[in-house]
């Protein structure tokens, strides 16, 4: 069985780590590479770095930020934020990204997925979705959240694995930053559709949460920002409660 993975999110903004709650009211959450080297040391399976004023500012993410979180820690490394093209991965990875997460770009030019997948591999590839239900039904949105579309979640999260994503990583709009727990119906649906890994973001709030986004999700990794950045939760507490509900995770 393979195991579930916990992954930190370092949201960045002017060079700062920062929290909301709905993708709005950011409040300051500390030193990105500090906090990024406490994950590395307290058994985070993997941390996800994004850069989230990066696309609405129409400019390239932080790599001088992004150079220094990878030389800290000893861990799978994701980048997202403001990634448009082939040239922009090349860099992120050259500069220390295991991973690449895009999102609007992706969207808008959905073909970007191919030839990332093509050019980097599949396990390099991971479609960020920011979602919500509007009139009972999920759907995108880009730009941090700022923009509606027409576009039905789950019809995306196919097409992305489709078009050659390795994981999708599912983030709830309604549920971010509410420590009310994970979309779990939304969660377990994308589960079913896809083949390829789904990771849970938006409303960990308690150790139970983790628990029900595997359980009654179906994730296979859960990420969580504000919870771990404040100190509320600790990984290590954390995956010692998941093994006793019989989840499988990295000690």
């Amino acid at each position: 069985m393979l195991t579930k993975r916990i992954i930190p999110c370092l949201d960045i903004k002017n060079g700062r780590t920062v929290k909301g709650v709905n993708f709005v009211d950011l409040i300051d959450a500390g030193n990105p590479v500090e906090l990024a080297k406490k994950y590395s040391e307290t058994g985070a399976d993997e941390l996800v770095f994004l850069d989230i004023s990066a696309t609405e500012e129409q400019r390239s993410t932080l790599l001088n930020l992004v150079r220094d979180v990878a030389a800290t820690i000893n861990i799978p490394f994701t980048v997202g934020g403001g990634i448009n093209s082939v040239d922009d991965v090349a860099l992120l990875l050259k500069n220390g990204a295991d991973k690449v997460s895009i999102n609007s770009s992706a969207v808008k030019n959905p073909d970007l997925i191919n030839q990332l997948a093509q050019k980097f591999g599949s396990q390099c590839v991971v479609v960020a979705v920011d979602a919500k239900r509007i009139d009972g039904i999920w759907k995108v949105h880009l730009v941090g959240g700022k923009v509606p579309t027409a576009i039905n979640l789950y019809d995306w999260v196919v097409e992305a694995a489709n078009r050659g994503a390795g994981e999708i990583l599912f983030t709830s709009m309604e549920n971010d930053g509410t420590k009310d727990g994970f979309a779990n119906d939304a969660l377990e649906t994308i589960s079913k559709l896809i083949n390829i890994p789904v990771i849970a973001s938006g409303g960990a709030g308690t150790m139970q949460d983790f628990a029900d986004a595997f359980h009654i999700g179906k994730a296979d990794a859960a990420l969580a920002a504000s919870v771990f950045h404040f100190g509320e939760i600790e990984i290590p507490e954390l995956k010692q409660f998941l093994k006793q509900q019989n989840i499988e995770v990295r000690i």
